[in-house]
């Protein structure tokens, strides 16, 4: 069984449910969806995320997937010179459609700590 991970909204979580699928904005403007898989869920949340609250993290099982996934080198949906503390020469998952839900197989709240930074919460710290 393989993972991935997702940080969205806890808003966009529950409108995912009621629609079926999940989509995000750069799946309609970069034709993708962002993921993460384990060891860069902290850079990424920290780079992009950081004092944000009211996020889930999702957890994807890639064999359940419906739509291309792709392991590729990072592409950043903004100038933010926070992105320059993501790791050049990792490999991201991208999903090439929309996020079947079947294929979540839980979401977890990742609230920041009061510094505004995050940490792994227990549900996820030991999984890969």
């Amino acid at each position: 069984m393989t993972l991935i991970y997702h940080i969205t909204s806890r808003d966009a979580a529950l409108w995912a449910r009621q629609t079926g699928e999940y989509r995000t904005e750069s799946l309609a403007q970069d034709g993708f969806i962002h993921l993460s898989q384990h060891h860069q869920i902290l850079s990424v949340a920290n780079a992009f995320y950081a004092g944000k609250k009211e996020l889930v993290i999702l957890v994807v099982e890639t064999s359940r997937l419906k739509a291309k996934l792709k392991y590729e080198a990072p592409v950043h949906p903004s100038a933010s010179t926070s992105a320059a503390a993501l790791s050049e020469d990792a490999r991201f998952p991208h999903l090439y459609g929309p996020l079947n839900l079947d294929a979540v197989v839980k979401a977890v709240n990742f609230p920041p700590l009061a510094n505004g930074r995050f940490e792994l919460p227990a549900e996820i710290s030991d999984q890969k």
